[in-house]
């Protein structure tokens, strides 16, 4: 087999947001791809039969990211295809052009544009579309405005560009830059008239959005914020004739996932208090009654994780769609994330909950199509494909990554032991590439973010690059993870304690199977929570030979008040502000313990980072040098929290060089 390379990455093609037409008859997705040329990412929505399971591009200009079925046979997504319109945009003029194109192919043809940033559409009828935009709700709307008017105030909109003005939190996000007063507010649009029509007032942010009642009614949630915006939202209803919102909330503190419809005044709705586990709490199902004023939950003990959270670096591009649920019959599905596996699940309005797939791997999007289920999905050593499960059974649909085939890739082999508390862990080894027996070789100790997310034995592009680097990888899910309910997940107040001991306790077990690594000769590192881990065993031990952390947390104090979640995640998971008591943030800082450090570590951050924001990384950095430990810093302009999964290529492959020379220095 040959050897799997660093920028190998590159070749890979990445699946998501699969959607089918109305009859069932075709599922689209979207590919992308690695642009090296303009070191960027590629975008094509791809068509797929339902029936022969035969699959073609549907798009080539490569930048079609989304997209919404018009009817059966059409599909509408929003591009920019004309140089004109992309200076446009560069000026600070704002407008979504959206384009069609026929499921039986052809050339996109312009469809209409929208003088809004458009994040969802969804047709109606007489050319009528309810759209949710995102837009700055203090910024003039420059579409109404005459040629002198919007000249004028594009001028002064490019003055402003040196300038950000801050009046609320969070003030921006990972991601999504600066966000002070900008909103998700819907409008009805008509495509005939241009007649646009507010629905949701200025202040509120909407989330998930579902046409009810034949369409004459629509039920949404949304958090209406002014200075600090909280965890929580609210249902509404708004109908479309006499145009009125009626709020059918029932708790006053409760977050939303999503919300269905079942018959007048009544819905099915999945969504949390927060007050057994805080902002980590897994949800439950209810039934609310707004016209008694109840919310009855059908699941009291269900303890599932939401969505998938087992980790890939391999993945680009989302869902495609708010919804937690997708309703098909009687039924409503949904994603959870069991053990180290992400499963598919269906429940009825009864609360009678069913697992539908739950294989070794993961479910990332998906489909119900008549009789079947279409899926995308990471199986055994394989990338992301899409599979068909019909009468009990797989299928593999797609083979657009076959190039893989061709590389070695490890196999991660299960290791589990039983903790102190008696809990049962989960881990995996990779034993490096061309093993002989009797030989030592160095290994790498990956720890994953969250800390509620999870491993499992899917295909991780940086582990296998280590693989085949002559390195063996071991990895775990030290409580804290998520897959194993709410307790086994919760650890809040206990941050670099409980979960500190898992992660020492499997490398001694590691390292007790598996005589082959050289004890002396282990790295560790990780990004998000598990660069915080990084952070915190180089202040606690020195038995890793080098560490590498990544987009880190090395203070919760200056976490708190930086960073887009801080004010809310930090109390919540560490139990304290800096000014109830700001001696335990402190104490539960890896700062702290930086005098204590003798492990030479890599910083890797990214400038743009506003979840855990760049200051993290330069604090720890500036202690170990300031104590004469040998580190470097090498940090990332124009990228952000995601840097390893979806940064520009050619910073993902400096990344990857960065950590593997530095540990190549210490460990070979």
């Amino acid at each position: 087999m040959e050897k799997l390379m660093i920028d190998d990455f590159t070749k890979y093609k990445f699946l998501s947001t699969l959607k089918k037409n109305e009859s069932g008859s075709k599922t689209l997705f979207v590919v992308h791809e690695a642009d090296m040329d303009n070191n960027d990412y590629k975008s094509y929505i791809w068509s797929l039969d339902n029936v022969t399971k035969e699959y073609k591009q549907l798009t080539g200009l490569g930048k079609e990211k989304n997209f919404y079925f018009l009817d059966d046979e059409t599909v509408l997504f929003p591009s920019i295809r004309d140089e004109k319109d992309k200076e446009k945009l560069k000026n600070g003029e704002e407008f979504t052009q959206f384009f069609k194109i026929s499921l039986n192919g052809g050339e996109a043809l312009p469809c209409f544009r929208i003088p809004k940033i458009v994040t969802s559409i969804k047709p109606l009828k007489d050319n009528d579309y309810l759209i949710k935009v995102y837009e700055n709700i203090d910024k003039p709307d420059i579409s109404k405005m005459d040629d002198s008017e919007k000249e004028k105030a594009l001028k002064e909109l490019k003055e402003e560009k040196d300038y950000e003005v801050l009046e609320e939190i969070p003030f921006w996000s990972n991601g999504g830059g600066y966000t002070n007063k900008k909103r998700s507010r819907l409008y009805l649009y008509n495509s005939e008239n241009g007649y646009l029509e507010a629905i949701t007032e200025k202040t509120w942010s909407v989330g998930t959005v579902h046409l009810i009642d034949n369409e004459e009614k629509i039920l949404f949630t949304a958090a209406d914020f002014k200075g600090k915006r909280e965890i929580i939202n609210r249902a509404y209803v708004y109908d479309m004739k006499k145009k009125e919102i009626m709020d059918i909330s029932v708790e006053k503190d409760f977050e939303y996932f999503d919300i269905y419809s079942l018959e007048e005044g009544k819905y099915f709705v999945v969504g949390s208090d927060l007050k057994a586990y805080g902002v980590n709490e897994n949800p439950k199902f209810y039934i609310l009654d707004s016209e008694n004023k109840t919310l009855e939950c059908i699941t009291p003990e269900l303890d599932m994780s939401p969505g998938n959270s087992v980790g890939s670096d391999c993945r680009f591009g989302g869902s495609g769609s708010d919804s937690y649920l997708t309703k098909e019959g009687d039924y409503y599905y949904f994603v959870t994330t069991r053990n180290h596996n992400s499963i598919l699940n269906k429940i009825d309005i009864n609360g009678k909950l069913e697992t539908v797939i739950e294989e070794e791997g993961t479910v990332d999007g998906f489909v119900v199509a008549n009789d079947e289920i279409l899926f995308s999905g990471f199986r055994k050593n394989d990338l992301l494909e899409i599979y068909s499960r019909k009468e009990g059974s797989d299928s593999k649909v797609t083979n657009l990554n076959s190039f893989i085939n061709n590389k070695y890739v490890g196999t991660p082999e299960h290791l589990s032991f039983e903790n102190d508390a008696g809990i049962t862990i989960d881990g995996w080894i990779i034993k490096p590439k061309e093993f002989e027996e009797g030989k030592k070789y160095p290994a790498v100790f990956d720890i994953h973010g969250g800390p509620k997310t999870a491993y499992g034995s899917i295909f991780f592009h940086e582990m296998q690059y280590w693989v085949n680097e002559g390195y063996a990888v071991f990895f775990c899910n030290p409580r804290g993870s998520s897959g194993k309910g709410n307790s086994f997940a919760d650890i809040r107040g206990k941050y670099g304690t409980i979960d500190y001991d898992d992660l020492m306790k499997f490398t001694d077990v590691v390292l007790e199977k598996y005589d082959f690594i050289d004890k002396n000769r282990i790295g560790v590192t990780g990004g998000s929570y598990g660069g915080f881990m990084t952070n915190w065993i180089i202040g606690q031990t020195d038995r890793f030979a080098a560490a590498a952390s990544q987009r880190s947390i090395s203070n919760w104090v200056s976490k708190f008040c930086t960073t887009d979640i801080g004010y809310f995640f930090v109390e919540d998971q560490i139990g304290s502000t800096p000014w109830n008591d700001v001696d335990n943030l402190w104490k539960q800082s890896p700062l702290k313990y930086a005098d204590k450090v003798k492990t030479p570590t890599l910083f890797i951050h990214s400038e743009e980072d506003y979840r855990c924001w760049y200051p993290e990384g330069l604090q720890m950095f500036t202690a170990l040098k300031f104590f004469g430990v040998e580190s470097r810093l090498c940090m990332f302009r124009g990228e952000n929290h995601e840097l390893s999964r979806s940064g520009k290529p050619k910073h993902r492959i400096r990344r990857l060089k960065e950590i593997t020379e530095w540990f190549d220095k210490y460990l070979k």
